[in-house]
Order: C-alpha cells, then structure tokens, then sequence
C-alpha cells in the first residue's frame, strides 16, 4: 500500500485510511462520533461524510465554505470554533445535503477568493463582509520552513546488499530510510553526492555517501529488492546518486 502510495505525503494518511477501510468492511458508520471514531478520520471528513452520505443535519467545512463564512460575519481571523458556531447557525437542517453543496458551490464559483461577484450572490443580503472582501479572511503568515542538514550513509555489506529500514513514528510512517546523521564531521566512505528536499515543514539538505559495514538480516537488500520497497523523494534521489556510482 506504502509502495502505491509513496512520492503523495502525508504517509500517515495512507495508513489510517488502510486502517479505516477494514474498520469499515462490513458498514460504514453513520454518525458523526462513530466517524470521528475512525482512524485519520476528523471533524471536517466525519461532518462532510455524514451530511452527503447519510444526510445528517450538520455543516460541512473546507476552504471555500470557511470564506464564504468569513465574510458573511466579516471575520478576519476566527478560531476553529467560531467557524463552526457559525457554520451550524446558517446551516439548514432541513435540506443538509442542498445547503451544503450551495455552500461549496458559491465560495467556488461566485464568493471566489479573488474578485468576487457580490451582486449575484445569494448572500449579499445578510453579508457583513460585502463592502470589503478581500479583508476576509486575512492570509496566514507564513514563516520560512528551516533547514536541517544531515549526513545520509548507504551502508553496504561484503554480499552487496545495502542496509534500509522502515521508519517508526509520524514523519514518513512506514518508508524505509538509509542512516541518518546529523551534519558534522565527514563520516568514512565515498561521497555519492548532495540532495535538497522540500517538506511541508522544513528543507532537508543531505550529503550521501557509501559505506562499507558488517551486517546482514531482513533489512539488508541488494539494489533490486530496494526498488520495491516504499521510498519518500528523497530516498529516491539517494538511490538515483547511488546506482550512477556503480
């Protein structure tokens, strides 16, 4: 599934979906705790969920609906609860599913992020924000991600098979990895090379090098087995550098 899925990100997503599906084999739940409940599953998937599929009375939230909300209550910044108060205060309980789809619809097509069409839109009577709106809401400040440099060693035993195992924890769930150093002295063995790799969080700048080392076991793989394994980008471009050495 990893294999499938590598180079997309947000891994851990992979693996609660995969998680969910099998919570769900036999039914999928029709509330919005029991959805909720769901591995990878939050509030805004859970009410878009209910109110599409099941029909349940409970407002949907993405990014054009929390614009067309903004302005509506000329909110420049509001916090994740006030957005759903006042979600859930135009929300028609009647017809959720209607409501909902007009909510994302207008926010795509007539309350658009940049010049909106004010005059047609079936809002303009109750909206606060009308005057001004592209005050709302206000963009995130966004702050440059940092760089983490690092030492990557491709170790590789007297059989030719190199050392790679899954990665544990939150950032790249599951992906198999080489070793990493923090950057510093120069570790021994060949320099294959240098690669930089953008995150959603941080900038990953890593010298790669190849390493003779003892050792064997399941983690230890000739070039071709490590193809098939599920790698992140820059995984992929350390096994670009190293098979150019070879």
């Amino acid at each position: 599934m990893l294999k499938t899925w590598q180079g997309l990100g947000y891994y851990n997503r992979a693996i609660n979906l995969h998680k969910a599906a099998k919570a769900c084999a036999k039914s999928l739940p029709k509330t919005v705790d029991a959805l909720i409940a769901l591995p990878g599953i939050g509030q805004n998937t859970a009410h878009a969920v209910a109110a599409f599929a099941f029909h349940q009375p409970v407002a949907v939230m993405e990014a054009n609906v929390k614009r067309v909300i903004c302005r509506i209550f000329a909110l420049e910044n509001p916090a994740a609860d006030e957005l759903w108060e006042k979600a859930h205060r135009l929300l028609d309980n009647a017809e959720p599913f209607d409501y909902n789809q007009a909510m994302m619809d207008i926010g795509a097509m007539v309350c658009t992020k940049r010049a909106p069409d004010c005059p047609k839109c079936p809002a303009n009577i109750i909206c606060a924000g009308q005057v001004s709106p592209e005050l709302y809401p206000q963009p995130l400040k966004k702050k440059a991600p940092p760089v983490r440099r690092k030492n990557i060693i491709v170790r590789r035993n007297a059989s030719g098979k190199y050392f790679a195992a899954p990665r544990e924890g939150k950032f790249l769930n599951g992906l198999y990895h080489f070793v990493e150093q923090d950057a510093g002295a120069k570790p021994q063995g060949a320099k294959l090379g240098h690669i930089r790799q953008q995150y959603s969080h941080f900038t990953l700048e890593a010298d790669v090098y190849l390493q003779s080392a003892k050792g064997s076991g399941a983690n230890w793989r000739t070039l071709a087995q490590l193809k098939k394994l599920p790698f992140s980008n820059a995984e992929h471009k350390i096994l670009a550098l190293l098979q150019s050495a070879l």
